[in-house]
């Protein structure tokens, strides 16, 4: 889907209150940024994140907090055609409900 923010997909399809925005860097990786209508101040507060920010999160998310979990889940690029066009993006499945814990770990991530 599109909207004056760009494409986005609901990470979670039961509740469209969350969009996951999508869209291509600079350097042509895929980068997401939230948008939460509870939360709105999210999307001014945090930018766009390149994907590999996320996998380290994720990872970092998985050693300190849960070796069970898989965050990466709410990412999937694959949702959005446009950007899984001729360069195949990798994905995770189907998404589950957000981490409130995760988006603290992207942010260490992102700031290391």
């Amino acid at each position: 889907m599109k909207d004056e923010r760009g494409l986005y997909y609901f990470p979670n399809a039961a509740d469209h209150r969350a969009r996951m925005y999508v869209r291509r860097g600079e350097d042509g990786g895929v980068q997401f940024r939230l948008w939460q209508s509870d939360h709105p101040e999210v999307w001014d507060r945090h930018q766009w994140l390149d994907l590999q920010v996320i996998e380290d999160a994720a990872r970092l998310y998985r050693e300190e907090r849960n070796a069970d979990a898989d965050p990466l889940k709410l990412y999937d690029a694959r949702k959005i055609p446009r950007l899984s066009g001729p360069r195949k993006i990798p994905g995770p499945p189907p998404p589950i409900p957000f981490f409130p814990s995760f988006q603290a770990a992207v942010v260490l991530a992102k700031s290391a």
